[in-house]
């Protein structure tokens, strides 16, 4: 007498109604690439089926949201102008500043995030203020601060800061509640890898580094213990959800960090995995759909509550299937 394990997998019906893990479009929160400009929509080239948009095209996206069932959207802003302290990331009215104003405008629905770094805005493309060629962490949260204050007073539902300067949540929490914006949560980039698989997300937000590399305050890829210290920190300083990023090669990060805390947890499925599973798919070697929802799956699989993914409009579609 033995198990017979395959009773339950005989056919979709109860493979479905036995089924642990499922992906919904609520899931998903949804990039999106906003430039200065007119009349611009641009696909990004590491990023197939991903554009630049400008202010008076983003109708286009939301609506494509909207209709997707995707409820979130992350948004990322490419200025014309980027200086040393980049100025244009706390501007009133600066890109990002503009396009939550106008998606606001355009739905009721749609919860916008922003992501809050300086790295897009500085013409050193570093996270932070450079002394010589280093970061200073310290005076760099002033300028995170204001950025993020600049977000929600334009109406940004969530701040995400993703620059890993160390006291940056508490800096943001404290400003908000202190300009009244108590009920503002923040999203922490907490445990962010120095990743290879960025690499596409350089030419989408021109935001590669002039010189050096971001070792120094981003994590090394080799560590997990020091990720749930950066994990604890962010939640007493304030933090309403921690992500882990990049997603895909950090399964066991995420599954560590859902395992020693009760707080909601993001995955950021990053470009360099979007990328690959596209070049796969162009060049006929794998079926794109069913690999890019079992990646999603794992990353849920793993944990995570909420996932920022490339695919996102994509998937949102072929969950309702």
């Amino acid at each position: 007498m033995f198990n017979r394990h395959r009773r339950l997998r005989n056919n979709e019906a109860i493979r479905s109604m036995v089924r642990e893990t499922v992906l919904t479009p609520n899931d998903f929160i949804y990039p999106i690439f906003v430039v200065e400009g007119e009349n611009i929509k641009k696909e990004i080239t590491s990023l197939p089926n991903n554009y630049h948009y400008s202010i008076d095209r983003l109708h286009e996206v939301v609506k494509e949201v909207e209709e997707s069932g995707v409820r979130g959207v992350i948004l990322f802003g490419i200025p014309e102008h980027k200086d040393e302290i980049g100025s244009q990331g706390y501007s009133d009215n600066g890109i990002i500043q503009k396009a939550i104003r106008k998606i606001k405008e355009l739905s009721k629905d749609i919860y916008v995030i922003t992501d809050v770094c300086m790295c897009e805005y500085t013409d050193h493309g570093h996270c932070g203020i450079i002394h010589g060629e280093n970061v200073d962490n310290d005076e760099t949260l002033n300028y995170l601060g204001r950025i993020a204050l600049s977000h929600v007073k334009a109406g940004a539902d969530m701040v995400a800061p993703s620059d890993m300067m160390d006291g940056r949540v508490k800096t943001i929490r404290e400003l908000l509640d202190k300009n009244g914006y108590v009920d503002i949560p923040i999203m922490s980039y907490s445990a962010k890898y120095c990743s290879a698989f960025y690499g596409p997300f350089r030419e989408a937000a021109n935001s590669a580094p002039q010189f050096g590399d971001r070792k120094t305050y981003q994590m090394d890829p080799g560590n997990i213990r020091e990720a749930m210290v950066e994990i604890e920190s962010d939640i007493m300083e304030g933090a309403d959800i921690i992500m882990v990023k990049p997603a895909l090669s950090y399964l066991d990060v995420i599954r560590w960090a859902k395992d020693k805390t009760n707080m909601p947890i993001a995955a950021y499925s990053v470009s360099g995995e979007y990328a690959m599973v596209k070049a796969g798919a162009k060049a006929g070697l794998i079926d794109e759909k069913r690999i890019a929802l079992e990646m999603l799956l794992s990353m849920k699989r793993a944990g995570a509550d909420m996932i920022i993914t490339y695919y996102a409009l994509e998937a949102a579609k072929w969950v309702r299937e």
